[in-house]
């Protein structure tokens, strides 16, 4: 099953410094199968060159964020070296996520279980329709979502992600906040305008300085104490290097809107 009249696995669309890719197969609920990670992936390559993109949101086509892997696609290839090619794309998408220089914000509306929760876990931000759902639903079929976990595990607490994985159950979008799976919960019909209002707030921003603080953000997550601050204050001088760094001061001090270079 696949998207209508085909048209890409992954549309784009550029406005205002914000790049929207969108999962395109809405018949199949956006599943990933091994064409829909390889076009995933070939979009955020893509972007991660591209110097006009300052933010990308995430979002799906249809009725639902994602439904996670295409279970037809693995049923109809029993080949473990066709399992671990896949397994081996969808863990390098979600890398590039948190990897990519510019902030992704999922937009969620529908369901996002299994390897679409684990998509949304994977970007920085996520704003999520008040109708959206999300699951880890892997163990009900006997496959627990033991790839979802890693990105689950790192966005929420060790409680609440073995809750999702042990049970399998949906979550709604007030407890997908409640929980940190995602930043907002906003009415289904003012989805896309609150997404674009959040993009739009940091595309605003010095996009060299928003790369690297996303950088440094990532890099020192999981150090030591003394380790992350001795990164971060390397990462603060480098900044300070920046133009962008001495025209925002500048701007600060003069009381006037700063004009940034990226640079």
């Amino acid at each position: 099953m696949g998207n209508d009249d085909d048209q890409p696995l992954v549309l784009r669309s550029d406005e205002d410094h914000v790049a929207t890719l969108t999962l395109n197969r809405p018949a199949a609920r956006n599943a990933l199968s091994e064409a829909m990670l390889t076009a995933l992936a070939e979009r955020l390559a893509e972007i991660d060159g591209d110097d006009d993109v300052h933010v990308v949101i995430l979002t799906g086509a249809g009725p639902a964020f994602s439904a996670g892997h295409d279970l037809r696609e693995i049923r109809a290839d029993d080949d473990p070296a066709f399992h671990e090619r896949l397994f081996a794309r969808c863990s390098d998408v979600m890398m590039h996520l948190g990897h990519l220089r510019q902030p992704v914000i999922a937009r969620v509306g529908g369901v996002a279980t299994a390897a679409g929760c684990q998509l949304v876990a994977s970007c920085d931000l996520a704003v999520a329709g008040a109708t959206a759902r999300f699951a880890t639903p892997g163990v009900n079929i006997g496959l627990f979502c033991s790839t979802p976990m890693v990105a689950l595990t790192r966005t929420v607490g060790p409680k609440h992600a073995m809750e999702m994985l042990l049970t399998g159950e949906m979550i709604d979008a007030a407890d997908a906040h409640r929980i940190g799976l995602v930043n907002r919960v906003v009415p289904d019909e003012a989805l896309d305008s609150e997404t674009a209002a959040l993009a739009a707030t940091i595309a605003a921003k010095s996009p060299l300085t928003i790369a690297m603080g996303k950088a440094a953000y990532r890099n020192q997550r999981d150090l030591p104490v003394a380790e992350a601050y001795a990164h971060t204050s390397g990462v603060m001088v480098d900044n300070l290097q920046a133009d962008d760094a001495a025209e925002g001061i500048a701007a600060f001090l003069d009381r006037r809107p700063p004009t940034w270079t990226g640079r």
